[in-house]
């Protein structure tokens, strides 16, 4: 199993699965990835408003990679092992007019700058905020051919914005391409559930992910292993549906959570209905990604008996 470093230059800010790969590595390998930050390294510490409206959106995302895994073919499951995420002390968020879940409400442009301190910020007094980096986007490059912005997550995984993909957490996605094509980036050290404004707190990061391949095991779309994390998180099977309408998106997810628990724990499935009744946390991860909405079914480990994914 070898470590390799890949670093974030050049960036591509669309999915498309023509792209060469920047990176080779075999299955149990370990990559040091450096992400910029969301806009492309375009927004820099102190910058004004005015300054920001003029940055190229074109760019947004920049994402690391691709990266190709020797085996990996469609019909493979490839796991990801978020080992760290390390913010580099600063941060943003915005506020775009046009952009946003309460657009109509809030549509003056808005630039605010976060001094990120370890594990908190206290720039936006007197509140203080903590800290739990993830990568906004983690996605295996789409099956169809051609390009696609990396706005709208898909069953690729994508633009999730889950903020549990923080480190410690496991991601299974489907591979879709031969050597399935991973790419990561939009690093966020802190993020609400919505990330309602348009951003989390966009950030450049250090990224460790190991990467490990599952074959013959089709999977629907991105399943999480996430670990606890702030008080009120725990360990948890996390399901994600993306979809342009959020009620469509929660029922697949519960859809998938119950064939989850069917497959996995031999229930029934009437009883795996009662149990995301009684024990499951649906969330709506994302609702600013238009036209898709993110809904995570999050099911406590604490429920169920212990037992690996693969």
């Amino acid at each position: 199993m070898a470590e390799h470093v890949l670093s974030a230059e050049p960036t591509h800010s669309r999915w498309n699965r023509a792209l060469a790969p920047r990176l080779v590595i075999a299955p149990g390998d370990t990559v040091h990835l450096e992400c910029v930050d969301s806009s492309g390294a375009q927004v820099k510490p102190g910058m004004t408003v005015d300054e920001f409206l003029k940055i190229d959106r074109g760019r947004i995302h920049a994402l690391t990679g691709p990266i190709f895994v020797r085996g990996a073919e469609p019909g493979d499951v490839l796991q990801v092992d978020v080992l760290e995420v390390a913010h580099r002390g600063w941060g943003w968020s915005s506020v775009i007019t046009g952009l946003g879940f309460l657009k109509d409400r809030f549509s003056e442009p808005y630039l605010f700058h976060w001094q990120l301190d370890g594990v908190v910020t206290r720039s936006l007094a007197p509140a203080a905020v903590p800290l739990r980096p993830f990568c906004g986007v983690m996605g295996v490059a789409p099956a169809e051919d051609g390009e696609f912005r990396t706005r709208p997550p898909g069953i690729f995984g994508g633009n999730m914005d889950v903020r549990e993909l923080c480190g410690g957490a496991k991601l299974y996605l489907p591979v879709l391409n031969a050597g399935a094509l991973f790419s990561a980036g939009d690093a966020h050290a802190a993020q609400g559930d919505g990330e309602v404004c348009i951003n989390g707190i966009e950030c450049p990061a250090g990224v460790t992910l190991q990467f490990e391949l599952h074959k013959h095991e089709p999977l629907a779309g991105p399943v999480i292993e996430a670990s606890a994390g702030h008080a009120q998180e725990t360990e948890a099977w996390i399901v994600v549906e993306s979809a342009t309408d959020a009620i469509a998106a929660a029922r697949a997810a519960i859809s998938r959570m119950i064939d989850f628990l069917i497959a996995r724990w031999g229930f029934s499935d009437v009883h795996a209905y009662l149990l995301c009744s009684v024990a499951m946390n649906l969330r709506l991860s994302q609702v600013v990604n238009e036209p898709m909405y993110t809904v995570s079914a999050a099911m406590p480990k604490r429920v169920l008996p212990d037992r690996r994914m693969f």
